[in-house]
């Protein structure tokens, strides 16, 4: 009798739950704990922990005799700097046993709490608790030489109908029951942390009635994007380049929740198999600092003894873990990764070998780390800056001031010695992103439905330009009037892979187009490829002046996809330790009877200038200047006559400064006049005319220092 009114007070309660539409929410106060954090600690613990047991009874009495500990647990995750734990004990290849004294017969239940426990001693310091629910019985007799690890006839008994539990549909209904024990049970239960799906569950509204019921509670799902859920968690695989990079199976875009799953036992199961194995530190640190570089979290699975205890490698790799992330944690902790949505500095393949991630604190847009985690040959590090003005460079770790210049786009921290083995860790203060216009509309080729063009420029990471898979697809950049453009830039949404590359739905080959009307085009101003990389991409138009600036992707590395969160075009590039470089290249200038050739070698950019030998003729840049001040000019030239060629050097029409460009011996050795001008802030010009009959020498581009200004 007291059976059968618990399960029609239950039925009545699951009645008055409606279902709710499904829907993948980007942003809810119930995912706030896992936003906010870095990592989780994974333990898969059951009934088949080496040694294997067969009696439920008897595994709880060997587990509580042998010291067992809640608070042990949460300890060691604290040492991992983990914010979570996710305890797989009802785990379909550990006996289905269920930690607590369940009211539902069917398989393992103990009559000590140890899910009770666990929650409590979490939540005492701050750690969130996530149950793992399976919903595959495939596994119901593995280990053992006859029957089953689940009771059919005592829950057939339980429910009042036959039901196999050996199916999925009928294991379906009896994990579905334990949700709702789980939830009434344990109010600081932080949610579910589920593999894969089970029909029955999404017959009967599951995951709509959990967030109903509990609406504090989040929904994990491993391996299986369901849109409904809150977190997509994914194994994290081999096979990329390095072996610590983010998982292969992400596939699923940011601000989604995303978790990669890894074993920190370098071999064995999941579970503790009766083995000591090793760590390997830098793989398993590799992985942390990459995901949190990706702002994706890092559930790390160790494997407990049946007295819930750690083999020695594990403990040991745990009291190293301690102490080496606390030096570093603030480049961890409160931040999210680097280079993509967020803000930050470029991460990836860096200079001579070196590959690592940034990350941005949340409370300070201008505050950014460099995670080094591959060093350099050498003791110079070179990242893309991706627009941000370098105001200081300090080792997080010791402090120490570290030199840097700013240049073309580039940071570039040199005098470095001593790399860490793990993770060089340098703290990087800003004053924002500069150069970067505003005001820009864009438009495209194509779209799909509610992914606009538009969508690329709004500043909101929660939308993006969809291109409808088209190829040739363009997208359009109208600047409102002609200006000069340094670079084209644009985050490429992260629901691709890097490897394997067939899945990379990124772009591959892209022309750019320049107009000053919208219509008229001419030749592409600049042709490439973008490798398939994550992180914001970059082309480097040298100061091209244009309204119209159109980039076209002309062809892919694994799928025809195009997805962008933000494009823009940058007026200028930043710059650092109080002044800023940039190069204008001469075939990207405006020309006064003469014409861009390429048949001299040494030259940079795409080609140079060579000038009519007519007095008069010239070449004109526009030069875009922060501030009011004196720039410095580094003219590179080639003269291959023993007569000198004179030139007269004018800025905004002003004053002439008479330069002179006596011969350099041949037409394929380049030299450079350095001299400095007098520049207004925004747009300047800078005309160098030929003063004699010879003409200017072949001009190959300027490079413009900005500083001192005034």
């Amino acid at each position: 009798m007291r059976r059968t009114a618990t399960l029609a007070v239950l039925a009545l309660l699951l009645g008055l739950l409606t279902a709710l539409p499904a829907r993948a929410d980007l942003q809810h106060p119930r995912q706030a704990f896992l936003r906010n954090s870095i990592a989780g600690l994974f333990l898969h613990w059951g009934e088949r922990t080496s040694p294997q047991h067969t009696s439920c009874s008897a595994w709880e009495a060997d587990v509580t005799n042998g010291g067992w500990s809640a608070s042990y647990w949460v300890n060691e995750a604290k040492k991992l700097h983990a914010q979570y734990i996710v305890l797989a004990t009802f785990h379909s290849r550990l006996g289905y046993a269920r930690p607590y004294p369940s009211a539902i017969p069917g398989s393992c239940r103990t009559t000590r709490d140890f899910l009770g426990e666990l929650i409590d001693a979490a939540d005492a310091q701050g750690l969130m608790v996530i149950h793992y629910m399976t919903d595959d019985p495939q596994w119901h007799n593995e280990g053992l030489s006859s029957g089953s690890w689940l009771n059919s006839s005592a829950f057939s008994s339980y429910v009042g109908h036959d039901v196999d539990l050996t199916t999925r549909d009928g294991f379906g209904e009896f994990s579905y029951l334990q949700f709702f024990e789980q939830m009434q049970r344990y109010p600081k239960l932080a949610g579910f942390w589920i593999d894969n799906d089970n029909a029955y569950w999404e017959r009967n509204d599951l995951y709509a009635k959990i967030y109903q019921q509990r609406p504090d509670m989040t929904i994990s799902n491993n391996n299986e994007d369901t849109p409904i859920m809150d977190m997509i968690s994914n194994e994290q695989k081999t096979g990329m380049t390095p072996s610590y990079d983010y998982p292969q199976a992400v596939y699923t875009a940011l601000p989604r929740l995303i978790e990669a799953d890894f074993k920190l036992p370098t071999g064995g199961p999941w579970w503790y198999g009766g083995s000591d194995q090793a760590v390997d530190r830098k793989l398993t640190l590799g992985r942390l600092i990459t995901n949190a570089g990706s702002s994706i979290k890092a559930l790390m699975a160790e494997t407990a003894m049946v007295n819930g205890k750690f083999p020695a490698q594990q403990v040991s790799f745990n009291n190293f873990a301690n102490t080496y992330l606390e030096e570093i944690w603030e480049s961890l902790g409160g931040t999210e990764g680097g280079g993509y949505m967020f803000g930050g500095l470029k991460p990836g393949f860096w200079n001579n070998g070196a590959h690592g991630v940034t990350t941005v604190a949340k409370d300070d847009p201008n505050r950014h780390y460099i995670h080094v985690i591959t060093p350099p040959s050498g003791s110079t590090l070179s990242l893309r800056d991706n627009g941000y003005r370098v105001g200081s460079v300090t080792n997080l770790r010791t402090g120490a001031p570290v030199a840097f210049t700013q240049s073309g786009g580039t940071l570039t921290l040199s005098g470095i010695s001593g790399w860490d083995q793990y993770d060089t860790v340098f703290k990087v203060v800003t004053s924002g992103r500069q150069g970067i216009y505003t005001g820009v509309t864009l438009s495209a080729s194509s779209s799909t439905s509610g992914h606009g063009a538009a969508a690329a420029g709004d500043g909101n990471y929660l939308t993006y330009w969809d291109s409808d898979a088209a190829e040739p697809a363009r997208l359009t950049f109208d600047l409102g009037s002609a200006k000069p453009v340094q670079y084209l830039a644009f985050n490429q949404r992260e629901d691709s892979t890097v490897y394997p590359s067939s899945g990379s739905a990124r772009i591959s080959g892209y022309q750019v187009h320049v107009s000053n009307d919208g219509s008229t085009w001419g030749s592409a101003v600049k042709t490439g490829t973008v490798p398939n990389a994550r992180g914001v991409q970059f082309i480097d138009l040298n100061g091209v002046t244009a309204r119209y600036v159109r980039l076209s992707k002309t062809g892919h590395h694994g799928v025809a996809r195009w997805r962008v969160d933000e494009a823009w075009a940058g007026g200028q590039y930043a710059g650092g330790g109080g002044s800023t470089g940039t190069r204008y290249e001469a075939e990207n200038a405006t020309i006064s009877q003469g014409v861009v050739e390429s048949n001299h070698a040494g030259y940079s950019g795409t080609g140079f200038v060579n000038g009519d030998n007519v007095t008069g003729s010239s070449t004109e840049w526009t030069i875009n200047a922060p501030a009011a001040g004196t720039a410095t000019i580094a003219l590179r030239y080639a003269n291959g006559t023993t007569i000198s060629r004179p030139a007269a050097v004018t800025v905004n029409g002003g004053a002439a400064q008479n330069r002179d460009y006596p011969g350099t011996g041949a037409w394929t050795t380049w030299a450079t006049d350095t001299f400095t001008v007098p520049l207004n802030a925004g747009a300047n010009t800078l005309r160098v005319t030929a003063t004699t009959d010879g003409g200017n020498p072949n001009l190959d581009c300027i490079d413009v220092t900005t500083g001192g200004a005034s």
